[in-house]
């Protein structure tokens, strides 16, 4: 069985406001996402996480999200394909400057929050990020929603893309996941979120919300950093996956 990468959205605090506990999460992952600003983080915030990156000798990505810091980037609104490709240039751009500056380099993207949402089954949105990614460096790998169109058309673009997986949330019967203001989309349970993880690895497919069996493409494993406990949730799916041989 291959090996999975373990990845966690990072880096999204900024001035006084503090989000999730990313000194204490990224002992537990191999790469992590880091927030370029526009719904998070800020200069300071991406500088200090990408020297501890380099520290803990983790992969580095971009998280670019929509402008909207207020909302954390998690609320959809309608943005054009330029709209999207300015967006995600001028953040990876910021990102890929900081780590220079520290000794490092990115390694992926992966884009945050309703953007990631909105692209999954966009093609016009998917190629627009797609093209940004490989103007700027077209050995990026593009983190996409396993199974997505945003996946396929990126592999069609000529870019490496790492399918992602879930630990921490529940699917829907089309492979997408769950919207957080549906119960049941949030996964809190370790053990859960452990046995749906080994179930995608071993068995290729997830198990929805409505008890169907979807397929799926396992290459890169996400957990929240902002959920209560990551902690602890990212140590726990660490040593079970070690245990299984999977990371």
């Amino acid at each position: 069985m291959k090996k999975l990468d373990f990845n966690c959205d990072m880096g999204e605090s900024y001035g006084p406001w503090t989000m999730g506990n990313d000194d204490a999460v990224m002992p537990h992952v191999t790469s992590i996402n880091i927030a370029c600003g526009f719904h998070g983080g800020d200069a300071h915030i991406m500088r200090k996480t990408v020297a501890n990156a380099i520290k803990y000798q983790v992969h580095i990505g971009a998280h670019p999200g929509l402008n909207d810091l207020p909302g954390f980037g998690r609320r959809p609104f309608p943005i054009s394909p330029d709209q999207a490709y300015d967006l995600v240039v001028v953040q990876i751009g910021a990102l890929a400057a900081v780590a220079k500056t520290q000794g490092g380099r990115l390694h992926h993207v992966k884009t945050h929050g309703a953007l990631y949402n909105m692209a999954a089954n966009n093609d016009a949105l998917s190629r627009a990020i797609a093209q940004a990614v490989m103007d700027i460096d077209g050995s990026l790998v593009l983190y996409a929603l396993a199974n997505s169109r945003q996946a396929f058309i990126a592999q069609e673009m000529g870019l490496q893309v790492a399918h992602e997986v879930f630990a921490d949330r529940s699917y829907q019967d089309d492979g997408t996941l769950t919207p957080r203001s549906t119960p049941g989309a949030i996964i809190s349970d370790p053990i859960q979120a452990i046995q749906q993880v080994i179930s995608m690895l071993e068995k290729g497919h997830v198990t929805a919300l409505s008890g169907k069996q979807i397929p799926i493409q396992a290459d890169t494993l996400c957990i929240h950093g902002d959920q209560p406990g990551a902690a602890d949730f990212a140590r726990q799916i660490h040593e079970a996956l070690k245990r299984q041989g999977l990371l």
